[in-house]
């Protein structure tokens, strides 16, 4: 898989090299000052976002992948480098790139820029638990660490334990600048082409996990809900003032360890945040090339900050989202398969993972 992603991830940074579209970082401060980035967005940022200086870096994994801009040469070229170990592919292309793959993993360098956040790239298949027309499989209750996320408000105090397993998603894409973005097709009826601009096999697993995202995307929202897939930052930005206003605050979830294990965690305390109108944007990042986030929009949600220590210390900030109304939700979906409960009945909730986001009005 790590192969066949090589083609999607070389793609993107020649794109993002010559990319001169309004980095995203300088639209966030222009229609959000003083509002801080939650870090659930700063690392779905590309490189350009990260700083107005022409040279960035980003890493993914452990081998990394080095895409150099050697401004100075004077064919211009760009040098891309996959890992660095042993039974690595190496693969030159005219104009001075330079592609090679080795088994470590994926980073992204230009010279110049000290600032390497780490990521990992991967993808899952399956579909979201966080869309609510969203129908579980009976073999999905096992082993699944969204399955622990999901919880009933009685249990939002003070002193509650739950079991609970907070893990990076293992997809490290990240936005690109708008223009690149609303450049490239995204819809169903436009997949052949985007699979063939991104070299990937339509029967291939990273072919179908795409497809399912896009479709996704494209499936009305349930009673009340407003949706949409936000495929910039930029766009997300646009989608949730719209409808939350210009005085919003992003928040994700938080933790003190990148992955924890399935352990007893304890809720130290539990803030309620935004204001009293039950509105708020939720955004889901999604399996895809570049990041994708789903983002709805709902009036019967509130939303928690809540503070978790695990049985080996292990702190937790994370963002807690409640339900109060799943009258319209899939019957089948993992919420009510979990904590035994049936749509509309009772108040649902769940943790976010940590690259998901929940937007709120300011207070």
């Amino acid at each position: 898989m790590e192969l066949k992603f090589l083609h999607i991830l070389t793609y993107l940074s020649l794109a993002l090299v010559a990319s001169h579209a309004a980095l995203p970082v300088t639209y966030w401060t222009t229609k959000l000052p003083n509002t801080p980035m939650p870090k659930a967005i700063k690392e779905s940022l590309q490189p350009s976002g990260l700083t107005e200086d022409k040279s960035t870096s980003v890493n993914v994994g452990k081998g990394g992948v080095n895409v150099g801009v050697n401004k100075g040469h004077p064919s211009g070229g760009t040098n891309v480098n996959v890992g660095g170990h042993k039974g690595g592919v190496n693969v030159d292309t005219p104009g001075g790139t330079h592609v090679g793959v080795g088994k470590g993993g994926v980073g992204v360098t230009t010279p110049g820029h000290h600032g390497k956040p780490p990521v990992s790239v991967g993808v899952h298949p399956g579909p979201s638990p966080f869309i609510y027309n969203y129908a579980a499989k009976d073999d999905q209750l096992n082993d699944n660490p969204n399955v622990a996320l999901f919880f009933l408000e009685k249990d939002l105090h003070q002193g509650s334990n739950m079991n609970l397993q907070f893990v990076k998603n293992a997809n490290g894409a990240s936005f690109l600048p708008r223009e690149e973005a609303d450049s490239i097709p995204f819809s169903s009826e436009k997949m052949p082409e985007i699979l063939n601009q991104f070299s990937v096999d339509p029967d291939s697993e990273e072919g179908q996990i795409m497809k399912q995202t896009v479709q996704e995307c494209e499936e009305p929202g349930i009673k009340g809900e407003e949706k949409y897939c936000a495929t910039s930052l930029e766009s997300m930005v646009d989608f949730t003032t719209s409808k939350l206003g210009k005085k919003v605050q992003p928040l994700s979830t938080e933790t003190q360890n990148e992955n924890t294990q399935m352990q007893k965690y304890t809720i130290l305390g539990a803030k309620k945040m935004g204001n009293n109108n039950d509105k708020s944007v939720v955004c889901h990042k999604q399996n895809y090339a570049y990041a994708v986030f789903y983002c709805h929009k709902t009036e019967t949600t509130e939303s928690y900050m809540v503070s978790l220590v695990g049985a080996d210390g292990t702190k937790v900030k994370a963002v807690a989202v409640c339900h109060k109304d799943t009258s319209q939700w899939n019957p089948k979906h993992l919420a009510f398969k979990v904590l035994k409960v049936t749509p509309g009945s009772v108040p649902v909730c769940h943790f976010l993972p940590q690259d998901h986001i929940v937007w709120v009005p300011k207070n």
